[in-house]
């Protein structure tokens, strides 16, 4: 694994093996912010006051810190799970630089909090975010039915990780979301919405941060 500053300063990560970033090039934050923040969680937040995420690919963390900071700013009640079965090293997670951009030292502390918190234990980052990273894969991973508000997949891309962006998958996903619960996905490729139709979502397409024309935001109806 390497480090990588993306166009906005932020660091992604380059996994030479797969030849796959973490994060858009473009933007390491900005990606993160325009896809999971301001289409996903503040889409929910004007649907429900207590939101319940899943995260499939905790990654770096960026996605759940930057839910974090949003979170407090409204009086919103917050339940985290992220999944991750292959971690980053505590080593890479205390030079990642996301903290520094963010300029809050509260949020450097909450960052940090997440990286050394323990595997499969929920905390209590702030009275209203809870927080818990699981060391499993979606597909080996039990979710409770219609549990979900929102779901960040943000897993490896298809091309890559071919496996995770299956109906089989999307299927298990659609019935751990609640009614008119969301999945948010940088993806929009013709066999990943054919995938998200076949388990019952119903997709619309949005438009994408700089680097992507489109994201896509499914829908349990």
């Amino acid at each position: 694994m390497k480090m990588v500053v993306t166009e906005d300063g932020s660091h992604t990560i380059f996994v030479e093996e797969l030849n796959e970033y973490y994060h858009s090039t473009f933007g390491a934050i900005q990606e993160s912010k325009h896809i999971f923040i301001e289409a996903g969680l503040r889409y929910m937040k004007e649907r429900a006051e207590n939101i319940n995420i899943l995260e499939i690919g905790f990654g770096t963390g960026l996605n759940a810190i930057l839910s974090l900071k949003d979170s407090l700013s409204d009086s919103l009640v917050v339940s985290y799970i992220g999944l991750e079965p292959f971690p980053i090293s505590i080593e890479m997670a205390n030079k990642l630089n996301y903290s520094i951009l963010l300029d809050d030292q509260q949020i450097a502390d909450y960052f940090d909090q997440m990286h050394h918190s323990n595997w499969n234990e929920e905390v209590e980052l702030t009275p209203d975010f809870r927080f818990k990273k699981v060391g499993e894969c979606i597909q080996t991973v039990p979710l409770t039915e219609k549990h979900f508000n929102l779901v960040y997949f943000d897993a490896f891309a298809p091309d890559v990780n071919p496996e995770l962006w299956t109906a089989k998958i999307f299927k298990k996903v659609y019935n751990s979301l609640q009614m008119n619960g969301v999945l948010m996905s940088y993806s929009v490729k013709g066999n990943v919405k054919r995938a998200l139709k076949a388990a019952g979502f119903s997709i619309e397409k949005l438009p994408g941060p700089k680097g992507k024309r489109e994201i896509l935001r499914a829908t349990r109806c």
